[in-house]
């Protein structure tokens, strides 16, 4: 099983759902910052087509990926439910601050260890090494993602350089 998922065997983790092309996906709530109405995200040229762009949050510069898109399906069409979710990681020692876009956010739900799967080796549409289990929910599964893996910048295809920051989007 994932080492992410036996860390906390013996207590229910809690998980932001949300809707991605009509997929039930999560991330843990510890990595979740906020949630914002999707607005106007500004084009910076030369990404790769899974990086949307940069949004101003109160200040801060920060990428914005489609996950649609990183997870090789065609770009988000943004919705009346359409969020931007804030996630905030500690990736080698730097803070990351990253926008993700999906359709809609579902609810923050208690999902005990032993209703986590390990994620399949076929039959899903998105690379292995980004889905951390497969969450049991009401009889139906949750994606529940590997959040590290799904928003490393580095080695993006169409990325100019090996790494990606917000400075460099800044500048950009």
């Amino acid at each position: 099983m994932n080492s992410d998922i036996d860390k906390h065997a013996n207590a229910p983790a809690q998980y932001l759902t949300f809707m991605l092309g009509g997929e039930s996906f999560g991330i843990g709530i510890m990595a979740i910052k906020e949630i914002i109405e999707f607005g106007s995200v500004t084009d910076v040229p030369m990404m790769p087509a899974s990086i949307r762009g940069v949004i101003n949050l109160r200040g801060a510069v920060v990428p914005v990926m489609d996950l649609a898109a990183r997870f090789g399906r065609p770009p988000a069409v943004p919705g009346k439910r359409t969020c931007i979710v804030i996630v905030e990681l500690d990736l080698e020692g730097e803070r990351q601050v990253t926008g993700v876009v999906v359709d809609a956010v579902s609810a923050v739900l208690d999902i005990a260890a032993a209703e986590i799967e390990p994620a399949p080796s076929f039959g899903t549409r998105i690379r292995s090494d980004f889905i951390a289990g497969m969450g049991k929910v009401n009889g139906k599964f949750v994606i529940l993602l590997n959040v590290e893996q799904v928003l490393r910048l580095e080695g993006l295809p169409g990325l100019a350089g090996d790494a990606l920051s917000s400075t460099d989007l800044a500048a950009a």
